[in-house]
């Protein structure tokens, strides 16, 4: 049975207070209309315990189960590393909370799957971190490409590199462990474009890539090269270079009567080409970057509204990561150094 819509505020609970809850996501709970943030989990009491103090929120935790059982909890935000979203979100789902879960939903599509199915065998809803999907910035490029500014669009490119990371010693950080994140920068931050294409564009429908590891200090890939077609019969292409002398950050959509340039992760001017000329759009970030988003999930949970990021759309995008991953995740399965084997599903149609 589906769980019915609340009458009352959304009473959220936290299960990991980590970096991207101090200024991105968590105060978005607090901030968001119908939604109050009641407790946080986080395995080391103290810090749970400073993050509460420091925010103004009322209990906290050091167990997840304890921030579960807890009856004025409403839904569970899991704001924890890749590798533990699947048991997080299970355990959520048994306890008959609502679940809104960190980006990428988990480390595969097999994983994403058995998330998706523990949350309809509950009845509960799940919802994904994706928040692009409901940013001005990007409804703005949305908007442009639905009413026809550009035309019939019929090629999308992305190029998004950096320098090699950087970490003062010891093991890297855990968003190069592919044990813990699923590989390294490409399904951190890849993952974002992707699954907004998917919003803007339609879902993708056949995917394949390349991918290479050529810094030898993680063991994730550094560098990719993909192709991708979209069922509405747009094709891409996609560059991810984390080992490059500059930085660059672009995607460009180009249709049959002009095209549209703008970044995933920066806030300069959306950049329109048409036969007029070139027409540049402020498209600013909001303070609280997944505030949009929260909202749309609190107002589905009320029954106010619908949230356009769930586990369905992110599962899509977790089968499209996977399909370019797919050899180079095997060479590491055969090095004993991924999370596991490897299944890719097919894509949807």
């Amino acid at each position: 049975m589906e769980t019915q819509p609340l009458t009352h505020p959304v009473r959220w609970g936290i299960i990991g207070v980590g970096d991207v809850t101090e200024v991105k996501s968590g105060p978005g709970f607090q901030q968001a209309h119908g939604s109050e943030l009641v407790a946080v989990m986080r395995r080391d009491g103290a810090k749970a315990a400073d993050y509460a103090r420091r925010h103004g929120v009322p209990r906290w935790y050091d167990d997840a189960d304890a921030l579960l059982a807890d009856p004025d909890v409403d839904a569970v935000y899991v704001a924890t590393p890749p590798s533990s979203h699947h048991d997080y979100v299970l355990r959520a789902a048994a306890a008959g909370k609502p679940v809104y879960v960190e980006k990428p939903m988990a480390r595969t599509a097999a994983e994403c799957e058995s998330m998706l199915s523990a949350c309809e065998s509950a009845g509960v809803p799940l919802f994904v971190a994706y928040y692009r999907r409901a940013m001005p910035r990007f409804l703005a490029v949305h908007d442009l490409l639905r009413d026809g500014t550009i035309g019939e669009v019929r090629t999308v490119s992305v190029r998004l590199q950096s320098p090699a990371p950087t970490w003062e010693s010891g093991p890297p950080p855990w968003r190069l462990q592919p044990e813990v994140s699923g590989g390294g920068l490409f399904v951190d931050l890849g993952s974002h474009t992707l699954d907004l294409l998917d919003l803007l564009l339609g879902p993708i429908t056949r995917a394949t890539g390349v991918a290479v590891d050529r810094d030898r200090r993680y063991p994730a890939e550094d560098a990719v090269a993909a192709t991708f077609t979209f069922g509405s019969g747009v094709v891409g292409v996609g560059l991810w270079d984390f080992d490059a002398r500059e930085r660059r950050d672009e995607v460009e959509v180009m249709g049959t009567r002009g095209s549209l340039r703008f970044s995933s992760f920066g806030t300069e001017p959306l950049r329109l080409t048409t036969s007029t000329g070139l027409r540049e759009i402020p498209a600013p970030y909001p303070a609280t970057v997944q505030l949009p988003l929260i909202q749309t999930v609190v107002d589905a949970l009320t029954g106010n509204g619908e949230c356009p990021s769930t586990g369905r759309s992110a599962l899509r995008t977790a089968s499209v990561v996977d399909a370019i991953l797919a050899d180079h995740r095997a060479e590491l399965s055969t090095a004993a150094v991924a999370p596991g084997p490897i299944v890719v599903p097919g894509l949807p149609v």
